[in-house]
């Protein structure tokens, strides 16, 4: 039943992607009027690099972990299976 799961995964994933470069682009736009600067700009100082790698990275990886549970929550609800653990491990 998890093998089901992959095609959910990969699909939320490229959705996922699109929404949080969209996020991103809107978040940057409130923080700077300009571009927002990538490591390859020569131009760009380090703070704002930083800061846009950092913003960016963060809202990546919130939209994914919001996107990822909420496709394991809906495949659980019409399977009845989750597709993953149940918990972290305890060490």
């Amino acid at each position: 039943m998890k093998l089901l799961f992959i095609p959910v995964s990969i699909t939320g994933g490229l959705i996922g992607g699109q929404i949080a470069k969209k996020l991103f682009e809107q978040l940057w736009g409130v923080i700077d009027t300009e571009e927002p600067p990538k490591p390859t700009h020569r131009q760009a100082t380090w703070p704002k690099v930083l800061a846009a790698a950092a913003v960016e990275g963060a809202v990546f990886k919130a939209t994914k972990a919001a996107i990822d549970h909420g496709s394991r929550k809906a495949f659980a609800n019409a399977t009845g299976t989750w597709p993953g653990e149940e918990r972290p491990e305890e060490e």
